[in-house]
């Protein structure tokens, strides 16, 4: 190995005069000198500097030897022992057949920084390709890629250039077998694997290589990441092929990071398809499938988001024939009830009229056409997991993975679990000595990892918890400031109740909470995983995604489910209230916003999925477009010869192994959103529609422009999150379906107005939803303060939401039938629901069906 360093400028400059005219403005030649302009000499430069190489390259100085991957360090006050570590590692790299180049400090921008660059000759990725089994071309495919498509000219403006799409011509593969080279394609050792293929070789050498002195067996003393952690490095990783905003003018350099920013990365391109085969070829398969995901889903949230405009198009066009509305706006109607209070001594008694404008707001998302959309997103979410099934089998077809488990499962055990584990036995099927975990290790992690994941969980609910007493108490502080809200309600409450007051700032409470507690559960369960120590790459992102997961469905959601299901259910009525820590707390249990509950539910999945959106954009875009601003700007004021390859790349955001699971976790929380609650919510399919066109856009800015090129690795479909999808439809079934039931107001009017209405008309439905009780018989515990407020009216009964007899009934204050039969067509609806979109859901005999979703 011969290493280069800043010392042997002149040396280098010396071959360089030779070819000056042939190589002058070459951007990515290892040998071209950049030509500043006209040849003539800056202020503040040497004559010498305009001989400098051009340093925007992929190569080594000579040239011909591609950077396949890049180690950058500085020195610091524990040098001495860091490079030990270093001179160790860098002396088994070469001894594994790596080649080794060393740009010195003084070469770079900032006079601190280091570059090694490491380059994997012919036979060091001949052996790694054999050990790994990855698969090589030896015939191009002569399987034609379909039939034309009648109207195909209508999809021409949303297609791309076809050599966008297909980078590559299809070929016939087989794992590569270092024996049998003339049976494979290969017309140019240099070329024949694809940067991809040789970054993923090099990394699996660096993450394997140990750092301890040749007789020495600390085990642990090996691979990069350690390095990394330890600080003897600083960055590892591949070089991008080319700046994204200009095209490699070398014939050698692909220059497809460019052709990725301009037909993938771009917003002006967001209605166009993804070049899913070039983000394979450049990426690795898993961030492919990831976009292939993304953005099926995408398409298929356009179907959803425009049902729900439909619907809410219904509810709005609607308006003026909400009866029961106008019942509560009537001045002789809902200005005549007096509702009981919702509050122990602060809330006074209140007028119905007092919820005109929530009962029309309620009308918007409480309508026929609601009931509707619940069944119609049944009906969706079960093609989205069919139809998306399909497309990745086809994906796993074109991209050569369909056998690739079984090599994940062998060959890509972690680096953490071989060095950890010094157990070692006898592999029954490899026959060769492998480590693995006790069992009683194993077990007494497992339970340490589950009794925290349980800890956090329990701390999530006592939050809500902790959330419901502020809306309790708080609800009482704002019904205390309309000093007489009998006579003047009517004035206040059209803006602000305080119903809406407690709703939107405890949500916004609950959100905040929720944020924090993200940035908290994300470390520890990080933590946790790493301390089960699981055997392969892909068993650990499996554990990382479940553990994630149920924390962020209890964090996201539990508020939602609070106000869906429990809310309103169980408040008792004016003789008998049910208090939340028993009556001693003085916290009586909520009750729903007149309008209905599912106005206070809508309002919270509004308030918590839009702000996590919008606070994921600012994250996401808004703070990296101001980062991208200002080092292109810096980039671009420096000449190719004073700002290197290595550098451009070197400043760039790291992407952690980790980085392509929060992607995951985030869509799939919003798939959540969008599908337990959308019965409340029609319009959130848009929303998700919307975020998710700019999120596309995004990432992929993100990935081409903001960070590292990462290491490719290959996945042939989305992992656990398949199996969290399947879980999230067919609970998603379940709530919507008990949401129109319990939450909503349609079956107890559909109830009143086929069954108990002679006139089949909504008219007087407000006054029959309403029980009756005796005010004298209120408990003076549960009256208000300012009990005189009532006085000045000829009401001696009070009104609340409920089905029961009234006072001087033989069974007063008990259900009536009214009650049950609502309840049996309660129960009805669900059962219906459920049979009408579970089946497709869940394994089926029926040959039918299995064929409608198999073709």
């Amino acid at each position: 190995m011969r290493r280069i360093t800043g010392q042997a400028k002149d040396e280098t400059l010396i071959e360089l005069q030779h070819t000056t005219e042939s190589q002058t403005g070459d951007e990515n030649s290892g040998n071209g000198i950049n030509s500043l302009s006209d040849r003539t000499t800056l202020p503040g430069h040497t004559e010498s500097d305009k001989l400098q190489p051009n340093r925007d390259t992929v190569f080594f100085k000579d040239g011909k030897r591609r950077i396949d991957f890049v180690l950058s360090y500085v020195d610091d006050k524990d040098g001495e022992k860091k490079q030990e570590r270093r001179r160790e590692f860098e002396a088994n790299l070469e001894k594994a057949g790596l080649e080794l180049e060393l740009d010195d400090k003084t070469d770079s921008k900032d006079q601190k920084t280091y570059f090694l660059k490491i380059h994997a000759p012919w036979d060091v990725l001949a052996t790694y390709a054999d050990v790994l089994k990855i698969k090589v071309p030896f015939k191009e495919s002569d399987i034609p890629h379909g039939q034309d498509v009648p109207l195909e000219w209508l999809s021409h403006p949303f297609r791309l250039p076809q050599d966008i799409m297909r980078p590559q011509p299809d070929y016939f593969t087989h794992p590569f077998d270092k024996s049998k080279t003339n049976f494979f394609l290969i017309n140019d050792k240099d070329t024949f694997f694809p940067p991809s293929t040789r970054n993923r070789i090099v990394f699996y050498i660096l993450a394997r290589c140990p750092y301890y002195k040749e007789g020495r067996k600390d085990k642990c003393k090996t691979g990069i990441k350690r390095l990394l952690s330890n600080g003897t490095y600083t960055a590892a990783f591949p070089l991008h092929d080319c700046r994204y905003w200009k095209k490699g003018k070398n014939v050698k350099c692909e220059s497809e990071r460019f052709n990725l920013y301009k037909n993938w990365a771009s917003f002006l391109c967001f209605y166009k398809e993804q070049p899913l085969n070039l983000i394979r070829k450049y990426y690795g398969e898993k961030i492919g499938i990831y976009f292939a995901w993304l953005g099926f889903y995408t398409e298929m949230l356009f179907f959803a988001a425009v049902m729900g405009v439909i619907c809410f198009t219904y509810g709005v066009l609607s308006y003026e024939d909400n009866i029961s509305s106008k019942e509560i706006c009537d001045a002789n109607i809902g200005g005549s009830i007096v509702m009981c209070p919702l509050c122990d001594k602060k809330c006074p008694f209140w007028k119905l009229n007092s919820t005109c404008l929530s009962s029309w707001q309620s009308h918007l998302f409480d309508n026929e056409g609601t009931v509707f959309f619940a069944i119609f997103m049944g009906i969706w979410v079960t093609l989205f997991l069919e139809f998306w099934k399909r497309r990745q089998a086809r994906l796993e077809y074109e991209w050569d993975l369909v056998d690739f488990e079984e090599e994940q499962q062998q060959l890509q055990t972690r680096p953490e679990f071989e060095f950890t584990c010094t157990n070692r036995r006898l592999n029954k099927i490899t026959k060769e000595m492998e480590p693995y975990l006790p069992a009683s290790s194993k077990c007494a992690r497992f339970c340490f990892s589950s009794a925290t994941v349980i800890f956090w969980i329990a701390l999530i609910v006592t939050c809500i918890i902790g959330v419901i007493a502020y809306r309790l108490a708080v609800y009482a502080a704002f019904a205390s400031i309309i000093s007489d809200p009998v006579k003047e309600i009517q004035l206040v409450g059209r803006f602000i109740t305080p119903q809406l007051a407690t709703s939107v700032t405890a949500s916004c409470i609950n959100f905040v909470i929720i944020m924090i507690l993200n940035v908290l559960y994300e470390r520890v369960a990080i933590w946790i995983t790493d301390m089960e120590i699981p055997k392969t790459h892909l068993e650990y992102e499996n554990r990382l995604t479940m553990k994630m997961f149920m924390f962020q469905f209890v964090n996201y959601y539990s508020s939602c489910f609070y106000m869906a299901f429990f809310k309103g259910k169980f408040v008792g009525y004016p003789g008998d209230y049910s208090y939340m820590f028993g009556k001693w707390s003085r916290l009586r249990n909520e009750e729903c916003d007149p309008g209905g509950c599912l106005i206070e539910l809508t309002t919270q999945l509004v308030i918590v999925m839009a702000g996590k959106q919008l606070w994921g954009n600012i994250q996401e875009a808004l703070l990296p477009l101001i980062r991208n601003w200002w080092s292109s700007r810096r980039a671009r004021r420096n000449p190719e010869n004073h700002y290197s390859r290595c550098e451009q790349d070197h400043v760039l955001l790291n992407f952690s192994q980790l980085g392509l699971f929060y992607e995951y976790l985030e869509m799939v929380i919003q798939f959540g959103f969008i599908t337990l609650f959308v019965a409340s919510f029609p319009l959130a399919p848009l929303l998700a529609l919307f975020n998710n066109i700019l999120e596309i856009r995004v990432d992929a800015w993100k990935f081409t422009t903001q960070f590292k090129r990462p290491v490719a690795s290959k996945a042939r479909n989305i992992g656990a999150w398949q199996e969290i999808l399947n879980a999230v439809a067919i609970l998603s079934v379940v709530t919507n379906a008990f949401i129109m039931a319990f939450t909503s107001d349609m079956i107890p009017r559909m109830v009143y107005l086929y069954a108990y209405n002679e006139e089949s008309s909504m008219m007087g439905y407000v006054n029959n939803s309403l029980s009756i009780y005796d005010i004298s018989l209120i408990d003076k515990d549960n009256m208000p303060e300012d009990n005189d407020s009532w006085r000045d009216y000829v009401n001696t009964t009070c009104r609340y939401r409920d089905y029961r007899y009234p006072p001087g009934h033989q069974r007063e204050y008990t259900h009536t039938m009214q009650f049950w039969h609502i309840l049996a067509a309660k129960m009805a609806f669900i059962i219906i629901m459920e049979v009408r979109t579970f089946p497709p859901l869940l394994p089926q005999k029926n040959e039918c069906l299995q064929l409608l979703f198999s073709k």
